[in-house]
């Protein structure tokens, strides 16, 4: 229920990507949006009010002269309350309304009459040649420089038969954005490299080493870096699941390639969070074929050797970002953990007790720090990372 509480009016311009507003609206409303829908007359040609109206339980509006609206006029009335205007799909003709400050129909109306403050998001959806033709680029700058924020658009196929960009953002991309927009911007302008997940240290080409860290922390609080302005690169461990939109991907297997990859991104980065379960040893002389059983039955001789530090190279590099590690414990987490902050020389890190958290979407964690230990509550994987991303925003 990551919008529990806020009222969003969306509004539909004329364009095919209609079709996407309805599961836009549904998204918004499983998660706690009360979603007012506007449409202009020509959205009305690629979908219903019928349909709006059935997705969002609220009556449908289209005409500035509603007589539903009790001093008849909509065009104050539907965005006093609101929280965020989104417009999707916005078209070309949408666009230029919104530039010039037009206002002949309802929905360009109330979008001139929202209240100052009142955030506009627009997700533009056109043929590739429109939304590349330099009028349509002049009014999405001139709407950018409003303070308008523009999503998107994609490129791709398209329902003209072409290719290109043009395409509205996906359902699951807009509620992402939209989710974003409410979010305070304390880590704008700032990059951040994490990692999350497990490591997989080979015995043979079936076989490994592993633990079982589901990398949904780390995921989380890339998506939350993400919302709160960061530039986020993730390198993760295997794991299925799936990007957070916004953030750029780094797939490895082993400890040695996380540790190979982190410091090929690291220089530039202002921040780095160690989140991943990095395995502490690997095989030496990992078979390359399956180890078969012997006839006795006899285990092979397995040697370890340990892996890279990851976080400890990071901490000692000479320009290092500002450190945030990790600590998955069994036991004396509030004695490990700061021993392990310290072992790490590392200004900040976080702890949890591994098997009460690994795999499963809420958790609870200590920060460990010069100035002493603070408790976060059991909370959600999400909750608990924009937390966390408020607490490296306030220390750096």
């Amino acid at each position: 229920m990551e919008l529990a509480g806020k009222k969003i009016v969306l509004g539909l311009s004329g364009g095919i990507a209609c079709y996407k507003a309805a599961e836009l609206a549904r998204t918004l409303g499983k998660a706690g949006a009360s979603v007012q829908v506007a449409m202009t007359d020509a959205a009305t040609h690629f979908i219903t009010t019928v349909t709006m109206q059935a997705l969002t339980g609220k009556p449908v509006y289209t005409d500035q002269w509603d007589g539903r609206i009790a001093n008849n006029m909509a065009h104050i009335d539907l965005s006093r309350e609101a929280d965020a205007i989104v417009i999707a799909p916005c078209s070309a003709d949408f666009l230029f309304k919104l530039a010039h400050g037009a206002c002949d129909d309802l929905l360009s109306t109330l979008c001139l009459a929202r209240p100052t403050g009142l955030p506009l998001l627009v997700a533009p959806a056109m043929n590739v040649e429109m939304w590349q033709n330099p009028a349509t680029q002049r009014n999405v700058a001139r709407l950018k420089d409003d303070g308008i924020l523009v999503l998107g658009p994609d490129a791709g196929a398209q329902a003209c038969g072409e290719t290109g960009m043009g395409r509205m953002l996906e359902p699951e991309q807009l509620f992402e954005e939209i989710v974003a927009a409410f979010q305070p911007k304390l880590l704008a302008g700032k990059r951040v490299l994490l990692t999350a997940g497990p490591t997989f240290e080979p015995i043979d080409p079936v076989r490994g080493i592993t633990n079982l860290s589901s990398g949904k922390m780390g995921f989380a609080i890339a998506r939350a870096a993400r919302e709160a302005g960061a530039q986020v690169t993730l390198v993760a461990g295997p794991t299925a699941l799936p990007t957070p939109y916004g953030v750029s991907r780094i797939d490895v297997q082993t400890a040695q390639q996380m540790h190979d990859a982190v410091l090929a991104q690291v220089g530039d980065k202002d921040i780095f969070v160690a989140v991943a379960a990095v395995a502490d040893w690997r095989v030496v002389g990992a078979s390359e074929q399956k180890l078969k059983k012997t006839a006795a039955g006899a285990p092979p001789q397995l040697q370890l050797e340990p892996n890279p530090d990851i976080l400890a190279t990071v901490a000692a590099l000479p320009n290092r970002p500002y450190c945030v590690g990790f600590a998955a414990e069994s036991e004396n987490l509030a004695q490990y953990g700061e021993e392990k902050r310290q072992r790490k020389n590392v200004p900040l890190l976080i702890g949890n007790i591994g098997h009460q958290t690994f795999g499963r979407d809420d958790n609870e964690l200590i920060l460990f720090e010069d100035s002493g230990q603070t408790t976060l509550a059991r909370a959600t994987k999400q909750e608990l990372a924009r937390q966390l991303v408020a607490a490296i925003a306030r220390r750096i």
